[in-house]
């Protein structure tokens, strides 16, 4: 058993503040200081390539709610027994603030919506990917310091000096080949985790890999004028080779998690390195360097405010 080590990252002893009768969660504060820092880097990134300042945040108006409907709609699928099996409440699949976001539904659905609202502004899909996805790495390595308010998703048991505390009454652990939690997962009930167990704080690995494949992503860019979407699939092979090796640490429960002696999710993680790898070749060698203009039909950013302009005054 792992015996209590000093140099340990402590847990917060809370998560949640309330200003009178309103809860303040520090969950939510990363997911939105997130949100707020990936429309800020698009914004840059987006005007550097071409756009229009103001752009970014009208499309987010679309990409922000599909991609966090789309997040929570992954992680209900990849767990739906927690909500809908034997024991589970129904319910609980509403309570985002309680944690649980699947990145892939995200970047799906605030795709999808990333396209409605480009589709509105005349704006070509591809280098808006392009000029958004790596404030999204940011945003990640932000709102993963959410999974520390909640004590969740963190890894196996580990000796190393930076092991992260938990709290017993959030533990995970398999006691008999069933998955349960809290203080079950005690020796004195027959669990694996001794007094003084830590974790690996996964948290902390993808958030660090997260920001590392955001200075990647800038230097190949500028190295190499990346365009056409090649960008976004930089973006989902340098996250799914980060997130497949971490994900394989972590102990909490995912239905489906076992297919073929792997975790679901890293086996997505392989499937989508793969074709964006497949993509990034093929776009290299039929789509080099990067478009000339932002906008469908060659329009220029004088066209689009003063389109805007116009069907403001009506």
């Amino acid at each position: 058993m792992l015996q209590l080590i000093t140099a340990t990252i402590p847990s917060p002893a809370q998560g949640v503040w309330h200003l009178g009768p309103f809860p303040l969660r520090g969950y939510a504060l990363c997911i939105i200081l997130g949100i707020v820092v990936a429309i800020w880097i698009g914004e840059k990134r987006w005007q550097a390539r071409g756009g229009t300042l103001g752009e970014v945040q009208d499309v987010a108006i679309w990409a922000v709610p599909f991609g966090l409907v789309g997040a929570r709609l992954y992680h209900v699928a990849t767990d739906w027994e927690k909500y809908f099996g034997s024991g589970g409440e129904p319910v609980k699949a509403l309570y985002v603030w309680e944690g649980g976001l699947g990145i892939w539904g995200g970047v799906a659905l605030g795709a999808l919506g990333a396209w409605i609202g480009a589709r509105r502004r005349g704006i070509k899909v591809l280098p808006l990917l392009d000029a958004l996805a790596p404030g999204v790495l940011v945003a990640q390595a932000i709102g993963r310091w959410g999974n520390w308010f909640n004590q969740e998703l963190y890894g196996r048991p580990t000796d190393l000096p930076w092991g992260l505390e938990i709290q017993e009454k959030h533990w995970q652990c398999l006691v008999d080949g069933v998955q349960t939690s809290g203080i079950s997962c005690g020796t004195a009930m027959g669990g694996p985790y001794a007094d003084g167990t830590v974790f690996h704080p996964t948290y902390l690995y993808e958030c660090l890999w997260n920001l590392a494949a955001f200075a990647l992503i800038l230097w190949l860019e500028r190295r190499y004028r990346l365009g056409h979407g090649r960008v976004m699939a930089v973006y989902v092979m340098a996250y799914t080779l980060g997130r497949g090796w971490i994900e394989y640490l972590r102990v909490d429960n995912v239905q489906l998690e076992d297919v073929f002696g792997l975790r679901f999710n890293v086996w997505t993680s392989i499937v989508l390195f793969v074709l964006a790898a497949a993509y990034f070749a093929w776009a290299t060698k039929n789509r080099p360097g990067r478009e000339e203009s932002v906008y469908v039909d060659g329009r220029t950013p004088a066209d689009v405010t003063g389109a805007a302009s116009t069907d403001e005054n009506g």
